[in-house]
């Protein structure tokens, strides 16, 4: 007898169910996204037991007459494709037919719908898979569906779920971000205890952040918005439910960005709070993810991440939405020029839009997938707290070192040892553009717009921080300056100003510096060595795997050297994408200023902290190391004012 054999349909629906059924929230978005694609403009969602009990979606949809909705429990039924070629142009979220059979088959489900056209509605009961009851009755116009006890027939899948309050959290976190992609549209979240969510129709996506969340987080988020043309023709009218005032339907052929990124100084420790549409459905996708990370190079460490709300706008025909059964993850016909326009146009609303940093805010009411979630918070106004973490101190007199010694003219400090002579030609900003290093031009205060640059022109140093630190003060307020990453921005702009000319300084060692390199590391040098040659080293084979440096770049200590030269090599090798002559220009250059930077705990006096400050003033990104770490901290005087309880 043969081995092969045609699987039952109740464990066809279970397996289905494993892909699909994830955990509540994942019951809930197929719900959420069937409701959507009926046109609901009204959508309430009552939730029992962090959803392993009750899920309750009630919307006011086009509904269904009894055949449809028998039919919408059969394996691969649907209204929303008819045939191959529909996959090529899928304008509706879902499309498989998939959910409410694998969702039936682990719960027990209760529908009730009626078609506007129709007198009556349609009751259904399902346990399991199996259909228990189907009658006429008396319903209002769309649909109602509840799903209760989620894998009761399947216990070792319901071990894996997490606490009540972590499940709450994943609905809550749906839910939200749902309702700021339709704005246009109403939504209510309420748990046994009390109303989540209240959100009712707002004209724009602002309006709707505003609405959730409170001023104080919209204020925090810069609005984005771009398009572009595709090579490829032949876009729909977008459908009903992304119709709003805010949204501009593209041309044929084009592709649309729009929604908010944050500030610099907004930092989360993971990609919880970034949030992807592509036409409306939330997705997980690795190459935006890499274009937004891509994009805030050198603004923030590699180790954190920004909050991001973005929503792609593109012909169906250019996106693949057939390639995960959740239907989480999407693959578009043209990835690199997707993945390039997304990180060009958030890095050019960086580069109008950032500001100096302030002490660090966090946006407190923005839901997260985390446990430690909170979702009634989402009925607060939200705040951005400004938080300040006290550590102990030495005495005053230890921490605050002010200099006595007379001030000279800054042009007497440009040959200042240590510092070096830094010209002040105007920068070239394309220089800056390529190699991924956006700039703020603004300081905001009180409404008006300053130039930053003429903001730190003004800057008085009062002393240092041990030794680590400038403190200054203007007419702006208090400024903490990091004085190793401003003078490594200031050194950072000098090396590519000078080898976009071709003329980096070197210096000549007086015996070569042998250095011993690993297989890896001999491969990157291989690649790299050229473009080492045109930074100031002079380096070349000596033996089966050494090196022996003759020249290197000015400013760089000898002890330091070989320590940034293997630095470079190792980042080099773990790079995951092909190694791009841009990157490795910025990488080189900013490992020659951040080695060639005076140090933390070296004492300054007065007239090379001024030096400093005025070098700072004339780059072109004062306000980010080439890492990514701010270079100044503004405590404003409104902060100063509020502090002291005076407004």
């Amino acid at each position: 007898m043969g081995r092969i054999h045609v699987l039952s349909e109740h464990v066809a629906n279970k397996i289905a169910a494993g892909e699909v059924v994830e955990r509540p929230a994942s019951v809930l978005k197929e719900l959420l996204e069937n409701s959507l694609d009926a046109g609901a403009t009204r959508i309430k969602v009552q939730i029992e037991g962090g959803g392993k009990k009750l899920i309750h979606v009630v919307d006011n949809g086009c509904g269904m007459v009894r055949d449809d909705a028998l039919l919408a429990f059969e394996r691969h039924a649907t209204s929303k494709i008819k045939d191959a070629e529909d996959l090529l142009n899928i304008d509706t979220l879902g499309f498989r037919g998939e959910a409410l059979p694998s969702i039936a088959a682990v719960s027990r489900v209760s529908l009730e719908t009626r078609a506007a056209d129709e007198d009556s509605g349609t009751v259904m009961e399902i346990a399991g898979g199996r259909i228990l009851k189907v009658e006429e009755s008396g319903l209002p116009a769309g649909t109602s569906i509840a799903v209760r006890d989620l894998f009761f027939n399947t216990p070792a899948r319901k071990k894996f779920l997490k606490a009540e309050s972590t499940e709450l959290s994943h609905i809550a976190s749906l839910m939200t971000h749902y309702a700021l992609a339709h704005p246009e549209k109403h939504f209510e979240l309420h748990s046994a205890t009390n109303a989540m969510l209240m959100a009712a129709p707002v004209q724009s996506h602002s309006e709707r952040i505003y609405q959730v969340f409170g001023k104080e987080t919209l204020d925090q988020l810069i609005p984005l918005s771009a398009d572009a043309r595709l090579e490829r023709v032949g876009i729909p009218e977008p459908p009903p439910w992304r119709r709003d005032e805010e949204y501009q339907s593209p041309e044929p052929g084009a592709i649309r960005i729009h929604g908010f990124i944050s500030r610099p100084e907004i930092q989360k420790l993971n990609r919880n709070s970034i949030f992807i549409f592509v036409n409306g459905r939330l997705v997980r996708d690795r190459l935006i993810q890499h274009a937004l990370t891509e994009a805030y190079r050198n603004i923030l460490p590699p180790t954190v991440y920004p909050v991001v709300l973005l929503f792609i706008e593109l012909p169906n025909q250019e996106v693949d939405a057939n390639v995960h059964p959740a239907k989480t993850e999407v693959r578009f016909r043209q990835p690199s020029f997707v993945h390039d326009f997304v990180r060009d146009s958030v890095r050019a609303t960086l580069v109008k839009a950032r500001p100096v940093p302030q002490f660090t805010r966090e946006i407190t009411a923005l839901p997260t997938a985390a446990p430690g979630f909170s979702p009634g918070t989402l009925m607060q106004p939200a705040s951005a707290e400004f938080q300040l973490h006290s550590q102990p101190q030495p005495p005053i007199n230890e921490r605050l070192q002010f200099s006595a010694a007379p001030a000279i003219p800054i042009e007497a400090n440009a040959a200042i040892s240590g510092f070096g002579s830094v010209p002040a030609p105007v920068f070239d900003r394309a220089v800056i553009a390529a190699n991924n290093d956006p700039c703020g031009n603004l300081v905001v205060e009180d409404g008006e717009e300053i130039p930053e640059n003429m903001a730190l022109s003004t800057l008085r140093p009062l002393g240092q921080i041990r030794d680590s630190f400038i403190l200054a003060v203007n007419a702006d307020g208090l400024w903490i300056i990091d004085q190793h990453v401003a003078h490594e921005r200031v050194l950072f702009e000098k090396v590519l100003r000078e080898r976009s000319r071709a003329a980096v300084e070197g210096q000549r060692l007086l015996m070569p510096l042998l250095v011993e390199l690993t297989p890896g590391q001999q491969a990157v040098f291989a690649e790299i060595s050229e473009e080492l040659r045109h930074n100031g080293f002079d380096a070349e084979l000596f033996g089966a795997r050494t090196i022996a440096v003759k020249t290197a770049p000015a400013g760089v200590q000898s002890a330091e050297i070989e320590k940034m030269l293997l630095e470079l090599l190792d980042q080099f090798q773990r790079e995951e994408q092909v190694l791009n002559l841009e990157k490795a220009r910025t990488r080189i250059a900013a490992s020659i200023a951040c080695h060639a930077a005076i140090k933390i705990n070296m004492p300054l006096e007065q007239n090379k902290m001024e030096w400093l400050l005025a070098e700072l003033a004339k780059t072109e990104c004062p306000m980010t190391c080439p890492h990514g770490r701010p270079v100044v901290l503004r405590y404003s005087v409104k902060d100063i004012q509020r502090a002291f309880k005076r407004i």
